[in-house]
């Protein structure tokens, strides 16, 4: 019996992103049963019921990985951490919305920011009270830019998150807009001449920048391809090139004064406080951008401990499950064990 009850899903973990769903299945000592990737969700262009489906679709998937669906349920109880679940109200929503599909007895659905602060923190010690403070400050860069603080006490301090209209700049779709920027500009000699001109036509496979400008602006070429430029920016960055360069280290100004911010607001500036960083566009581990982001923290939080994720988000949404159903110490190093990580 014990061992039928451990191969039992106890959470259901989602990492909704803007550019891909992870889902997982995780028993209650921490074992991953079953996982899927699907599509990106954008509740804020399709609405929550259509976001919800696409998260079922994607759940299903790692559902029919498993021998049997126990009790009707699929879980003890889901954590969904969600991209453009950014207002208090919008997780609210969301989170009546899960619980509806009655894939667990409850549920929790936060912002993405949370699963990544969850997963560049320690876990706690069997044996040690108060081991594993789940505290700190996190900054995601991936297809876009956002940060959460939690202070040991439970505050919380976050941002908007609504693109520039809430006065953010970064991610992938924000520097893609900035490659092609400066691109055009080098193309037509408004600007310095920089390496991102031949990076870009071949990324696209023409000839001259303009016809990615005239494509985007006939509708031949998603501006959502715009996101996947970043890597183009980082790489004319290591080669050299002043003007990616310039472009990086307005990245690296952006990135740490959300985290410094984050850090003022909940007076952490003296402590040891873990700032986790995570994002396709920062887990890329670019040396300028890296060096002016631990440079710019040293600085204003001498305590400050900077860390880059090294599990994907969903475990941080797993290992905020595991929180919930009070699973044992070991459970978190077992799951961190299973995307090829140590307990921290």
């Amino acid at each position: 019996m014990a061992d039928a009850a451990a191969a039992q899903p106890a959470v259901l973990a989602i990492d909704g992103g803007n550019s891909k769903t992870d889902v997982a299945l995780v028993a209650g000592d921490g074992t991953l049963l079953a996982s899927a990737r699907g599509p990106g969700i954008n509740a804020h262009e399709v609405g929550v019921d259509q976001t919800v489906l696409i998260l079922d679709a994607v759940v299903k998937q790692a559902a029919a990985q498993l021998d049997q669906r126990p009790d009707g349920l699929l879980a003890r109880h889901t954590v969904a951490c969600l991209a453009n679940a950014d207002l208090p109200e919008e997780e609210a929503e969301h989170a009546t919305a899960v619980q509806a599909q009655g894939w667990s007895e409850s549920a929790t659905v936060v912002n993405d920011t949370f699963a990544i602060l969850r997963s560049g923190l320690p876990d706690a010690v069997e044996g040690l009270e108060g081991s594993g403070p789940h505290w700190g400050v996190a900054v995601v860069c991936g297809a876009g830019i956002n940060a959460v603080g939690v202070a040991p006490d439970g505050r919380v301090t976050r941002y908007l998150a609504l693109g520039t209209i809430s006065g953010d700049w970064g991610g992938g779709h924000g520097l893609g807009l900035e490659v092609l920027w400066h691109a055009i500009r080098a193309e037509d000699g408004r600007g310095p001449d920089t390496a991102l001109v031949g990076h870009l036509t071949r990324h696209f496979g023409v000839e001259r920048v303009e016809e990615v400008t005239i494509g985007i602006h006939k509708g031949k070429i998603p501006d959502d391809d715009l996101t996947g430029l970043a890597p183009i920016l980082l790489r004319a960055s290591d080669e050299g090139d002043a003007v990616a360069r310039t472009v990086v280290n307005r990245l690296a100004d952006e990135i740490s004064v959300m985290a410094i911010t984050a850090m003022r607001r909940l007076g952490l500036t003296a402590l040891a406080t873990p700032v986790v960083l995570g994002g396709g566009v920062v887990t890329a581990r670019n040396p300028l951008l890296m060096s002016g982001i631990t440079r710019q923290l040293a600085a204003a939080a001498p305590a400050a401990e900077v860390r880059v994720i090294d599990v994907p988000p969903v475990a941080g949404a797993a290992l905020l499950g595991l929180d919930h159903v009070r699973a044992p110490a070991a459970a978190a190093s077992r799951l961190r064990a299973a995307y090829g990580i140590a307990r921290l």
